[in-house]
This record gives C-alpha cells, sequence and structure tokens, in this order.
C-alpha cells in the first residue's frame, strides 16, 4: 500500500502570521510612544518654576527651647559659603562623582546603563537597593520637586534635568550640587558639611574626608558621623574603592586613606548654645533627627524639646564632680547619663566626659554589656509565668550546657527568695529563673519593654551578656515606672517656623501596655528592695525609689538605672575601648552618681510613693491566671532567637 506524500508546510500561512506580528508590535510601539509623549506633555505642562536654581540653599536658623520655652541652644547658617568647583580639592568632586554618577561627564542627564544595571539589582534582591539617579536628576529633585516617590515627580525629575544639561555646562551642574546637596547634621553643602564635622572649609578637606563627605550622599541622617562614625568610616572606605575602580586615585592612596580615617573635628562651642549653656549632646541628637520629621528645610524653624535646661545643669555638674573626683583614680575614662519622664520626655542628656574633645554620644550610640541591670527583664519574665516575691530558690553552684556562671566573689546564699535574689543580684538564682521560664520568654519580656538590640539566645543572656544602649535600656525602665506603659524615647515636642506656624506637633502617647501593671508593681517592690538593702544602696534618695545595679566581666562596664514615679535616669561608666576600670561596680560610682543627680532633680519635687497598680491580681494569688495567659498571647510581638553564643561572662555586683 503505497503512503500518501508529506503534506508540505504553507508558507504563505507563516509569512502572513509574522506580517501580522510584527503589525501589531508596530501597532503597540507607535500608540506606547503617543502615551509616553502624553505622559511628558501632561507633566511638563506643571513643571515648577526654574527660578530659585541659583539661589543656593543655606541652613537655616534653629534655635532649640526646652519644653517650659527657655533657650538651649542655637544653630545658623554661618557655617558654610558657596564654593566654586575651582576652589575644591580634586579629589571631593571626584569622589562625589565615583559613587553618585561615574559617567556623568559622558551622559545627558539621563543614564540608560546606570537606571538598566539598578532595575536589574533591584529585580534579583527583591527590593530597592540601588537607584539610577544621576546628579542631574539628583539636583533637580532637591531643587525645585519633594521627595515623594510618585510617576509626576519622577517624569518632571527626568525633564529637569534634560533642561539642566541643554543650559548648564558639567561643571555648573556639579558646582550646584555641591553647594545645595544635603549631608546629615542639618548641613547643606560640602561647605557647611565639611566645618561641621571637621571644623575646616570644604576647600581643605583631605582624601578620607573628602570620602566621608561623600559616603553621606546615600543615607545622611543615618550615616551622618555626628550620628554612627563608624557606620560613616565604612561607607568611606567603600567610596575610597568606587574612587580606584574610576582611576581618579592608586590603591596606595586609598589604602593610606582608609588606615588614617576621618574622624569629628569640632571647635568647642560650635553650633552650640551660647557659652556656659548646656546640652551639646541633646542638641547633636534632636538636630540629626529634626530632617526625619520635617525633611530639608530652609525656614527658620523653633522647636520645643522636651529637655528641661535646669535638670540638665545638674546632670553636667553632676558628671564634672565625678570626673574631678574618683574617676582618675578608678580608671573611668569615659561615662554617660540620660533622664527621662516615665512616658519616655527626655529631660536631660550627657553623652560624655567633655564634649569638645569628643562628640560621640554614648548615651545614644554606644552599646556595651548591661550586666545585672539585665536582670529585671528575667524577673519580670518570671512573674509573668507564675514566680512571686517568696518563691523559694536555692543560691548555690550550678552549671548549665558545660557553663558554670558564679556569683560575686563567689558568696553564696543557700535558700532564699525570688526578691530577696534580686536584691542581692544573685547570678545563680538569675539564670534558674531565665531556664525555668525559658530564655525566649525572657528576651520576649526585654522586647516588650523597650529592647531593641540583639539578645543572644545563650544561658548567660540572663546576666546581661547582650550589647545594649543607655537609651533603650533607660526607656525600659520607665515603663516600668509607668505601670508597664512602654516608653517611646522622644525629644521633639513642636516646630514652628518664623512665621510661628506649626510645621510638627508630637502626637500619641507611646507604645502602649507592656506588661501588666501588676507585675510591674511587684517588679518595682523588688527593685526598691535593692536600694534599700541590697546592692544599690548607695543610691538611696530620702524618698520612695527603685533601681538596679549592672557591672560587666573584668569592671569594663558600670551601671546603675532606677525611677522615682516622676524621673527615670540611666548611669553608664566606663571606657570607650572596652579597658577595665579599677574594680568600679554599679553598686559604687554609677548608683552615687545617680543619687547625685536625682536628688538634685527632685529638690523640689513632693515625695509620691512608687505608683500602685489598679486591677491587681487578688492577694495570695498563686501561678499563671487564665487572664494573664489570655494577656500573653495577646501581647506586643514574638521572641528573638539570635545565634547561640557561648562566651563566658560572669558579671558581677556588689553593694
Amino acid at each position: 500500500m503505497n503512503e500518501a506524500p508529506a503534506a508540505k508546510p504553507d508558507r504563505k500561512a507563516s509569512r502572513g502570521w509574522l506580517a501580522g506580528t510584527i503589525y501589531w508590535l508596530v501597532v503597540f510601539m507607535v500608540w506606547g510612544v503617543i502615551a509616553a509623549i502624553g505622559v511628558i506633555v501632561w507633566y511638563a505642562y506643571d513643571l515648577p518654576s526654574v527660578d530659585k536654581l541659583t539661589a543656593i540653599q543655606r541652613k537655616p536658623s534653629v534655635t532649640l527651647l526646652d519644653y517650659k520655652g527657655r533657650k538651649i541652644a542655637e544653630f545658623g547658617d554661618v557655617y558654610g559659603v558657596p564654593v566654586q568647583l575651582t576652589q575644591l580639592p580634586k579629589h571631593l568632586p571626584n569622589a562625589v562623582v565615583a559613587t553618585e554618577d561615574r559617567r556623568f561627564y559622558s551622559h545627558f542627564g539621563v543614564d540608560p546603563i546606570g537606571l538598566a544595571r539598578a532595575m536589574v539589582k533591584n529585580v534579583l534582591a527583591g527590593r530597592v537597593v540601588q537607584g539610577g539617579s544621576t546628579i542631574s536628576q539628583q539636583l533637580a529633585k532637591n531643587v525645585f520637586l519633594t521627595h515623594q516617590r510618585t510617576l509626576k515627580r519622577k517624569v518632571q525629575e527626568f525633564l529637569l534635568a534634560l533642561w539642566l544639561e541643554a543650559n548648564f555646562s558639567k561643571q555648573q551642574i556639579l558646582t550646584l550640587y555641591l553647594n545645595r546637596v544635603y549631608l546629615g547634621a542639618g548641613a547643606y553643602g560640602v561647605d557647611a558639611a565639611a566645618r561641621r564635622y571637621f571644623s575646616k572649609p570644604a576647600s581643605k578637606v583631605n582624601l578620607a574626608e573628602a570620602a566621608m563627605l561623600a559616603g553621606l550622599l546615600k543615607a545622611p541622617s543615618r550615616l551622618a558621623p555626628t550620628r554612627n562614625l563608624a557606620a560613616a568610616r565604612t561607607r568611606a572606605a567603600l567610596v575610597l574603592n568606587n574612587m580606584v575602580d574610576v582611576g581618579f586615585i592608586e590603591p596606595a592612596a586609598a589604602q593610606a586613606a582608609k588606615k588614617n580615617p576621618a574622624g569629628l573635628r569640632r571647635r568647642p562651642g560650635a553650633g552650640d548654645a551660647p557659652a556656659g549653656q548646656p546640652a551639646r549632646y541633646f542638641a547633636d541628637w534632636v538636630m540629626d533627627r529634626l530632617t526625619d520629621y520635617l525633611g530639608p528645610t530652609e525656614r527658620n524653624l523653633f522647636i520645643r524639646t522636651t529637655l528641661d535646661r535646669d535638670m540638665q545643669h545638674m546632670a553636667e555638674a553632676a558628671m564634672a564632680r565625678l570626673f574631678k573626683g574618683v574617676a582618675t583614680k578608678r580608671k573611668i575614662g569615659q561615662g554617660a547619663l540620660l533622664a527621662m519622664a516615665p512616658n519616655g520626655a527626655v529631660r536631660a542628656m550627657v553623652g560624655g566626659r567633655n564634649y569638645g574633645k569628643s562628640q560621640y554620644n554614648r548615651a545614644t550610640q554606644a552599646r556595651r554589656q548591661p550586666g545585672s541591670a539585665f536582670k529585671p527583664f528575667v524577673f519580670l519574665a518570671g512573674l509573668e509565668n507564675g514566680l512571686r516575691p517568696e518563691t523559694k530558690f536555692a543560691d548555690r553552684p550550678i552549671t548549665i550546657d558545660d557553663w558554670s556562671p558564679k556569683n560575686y566573689a563567689g558568696k553564696y546564699r543557700g535558700r532564699i527568695t525570688f526578691a530577696q535574689a534580686l536584691a542581692y543580684s544573685s547570678n545563680s538564682v538569675a539564670v534558674q529563673v531565665s531556664e525555668r521560664v525559658g530564655r525566649n520568654r525572657v528576651i520576649d519580656a526585654a522586647r516588650r519593654l523597650g529592647l531593641t538590640s540583639r539578645i543572644p539566645n545563650h544561658p548567660s543572656m540572663a546576666l546581661g551578656t547582650a550589647e545594649v544602649g543607655l537609651m533603650e535600656m533607660t526607656a525600659a525602665y520607665a515603663a516600668l515606672a509607668n505601670k508597664g506603659i512602654g516608653a517611646m524615647p522622644h525629644g521633639i515636642l513642636e516646630v514652628r517656623d518664623g512665621r510661628d506656624h506649626v510645621l510638627y506637633r508630637r502626637h500619641g502617647s507611646g507604645r502602649g501596655q507592656v506588661a501588666r501593671p501588676w507585675h510591674v508593681e511587684e517588679l518595682g517592690r523588688m527593685l526598691a528592695r535593692t536600694i534599700r538593702i541590697g546592692t544599690g544602696r548607695n543610691a538611696r534618695l530620702g524618698r520612695p525609689a527603685a533601681g538596679k545595679t549592672g557591672t560587666s566581666q573584668d569592671y569594663r562596664d558600670a551601671w546603675f538605672l532606677g525611677f522615682t514615679p516622676q524621673l527615670v535616669a540611666g548611669v553608664w561608666l566606663g571606657n570607650d575601648n572596652g579597658a577595665p576600670m579599677n574594680r568600679v561596680t554599679g553598686g559604687g560610682a554609677p548608683a552615687r552618681l545617680w543619687r547625685d543627680f536625682m536628688v538634685a532633680a527632685h529638690k523640689d519635687l513632693p515625695a509620691r510613693p512608687l505608683k500602685q497598680a489598679k486591677g491587681r491580681a487578688p492577694a495570695g494569688q498563686r501561678g499563671e491566671t487564665f487572664f494573664d495567659k489570655l494577656w500573653k498571647s495577646l501581647g506586643s510581638g514574638g521572641s528573638s532567637n539570635p545565634r547561640n553564643n557561648s562566651n563566658d561572662q560572669n558579671n558581677r555586683d556588689h553593694p
């Protein structure tokens, strides 16, 4: 049987299908171009005026007031002056170009290659990790537009960048950009920033300083060296690598700059209140956060803060007395003191012993081990899970996972109560409590009260081995002073412009209830006992108060944190390089410094009992109630689960 011949392909049909596809592609492209032109024309009609391009933005006048309306600091636009590109060392504009726009001198205002590369990286990362804006586009945005991420702004940014390129030379565009860009800490333009951070004009910055300034452009508020010097230096190292990649500098020059990174060199009194007025660390802290509330602005501002000017004087005076006294003998190199109302309003802030020599703010930036000052979170978790002040524990040597915590001086008291264990700062019992209720529950209690730093899930966690900041610790104790209502540290109450228009006003009362009031009340009574008869006896005020000492391994850090119904305060003493002090414990110099400040701060305040909880659990109640379990199930946030940390940290406290 003969097979039928194979059918020949219908070439005419194939050609028809291809022609149809090409036709519709052309149609879609034509209509796409028409639509794009329509969008461009629509947004071009609403372009802002370009008249203000040549008016160089200057830092506005800023006046800081305390919460009673008294002046505490003044900032103005006296630092920076407009500079020409020819006045700057070549490494400054080169650092900016290498980092922000490598093809600046070759593109037409928009960089298609850079834009495509950024899109690919963002798609691969699943989020925005890189931008594709050129220097011309950034200048257009900074001068003419808002920072809202909308299609209208991007289209207008594109059009204005083309207009800039058509009307100005590359040198003129770069000059305008360097004079207008925001570089953190309230500084606009490279000259203002150079004077702000290095106490020199931009014409005199070295390579390392130029790299740091260029690095700030990525995130000026977050990377400002006044806020995070380490992050600013890390970013500067990346800028130096970029300059090597582009060919602006040799690898040897970059390596030399990395070995000698830029540092803060502020002249005493620069940008501060008039001579003799306090609050320099606080003023920097507020100014660094101002753009988070308002964004860059040219208006003169009046900021009513939470600070109490009298209380700030008291805090600085108490710190000065310490460093005129025992500090040298005890090898105490630095200290910090932070005071706030129970709702988190900062009343006083001392970030170091000498602002003129070091602007690093140890009250807000440093992270150190709190030692036994962490134990209230352990004991709160215990109270929330059925333990009571009278619950008995054996204060004795223990071993957990081949790790053996030790009490201070190897002293054990045998059978003691839960309350006594906190008062005498028993390391053994603290670890037993943490293991009994579960480390994750301790971490959860700390998180709810306000700790944000990483907490290692290791038995030593109970003894305060996690590195934390004084501000978050003080805020956590504020929640204990405030019936378990979480405190949000804040320093700005209201911002007005020169015409008395309100630009910002704080609203809200905090983080809500983070712990049951009766558990907080019980813990408060236990912490009051710590001051009366325990490790915190040197902090006694002669009025109701509660607090806790903390000492890290080898006497590297010494803390005291405590509160009255009216005020919460935290103290840290130590050395920036982590060197041990001469047997300084939390119950010694920190407790006395805390007492000296708190006595002065309460001079005109009535003595009040520690706040009593309403709706407390019935007397004699044992274990968890249904309502306790329900509270925890509805609690804010889950437990942290960081990596294990097997470091042996035997933290110490003694009276």
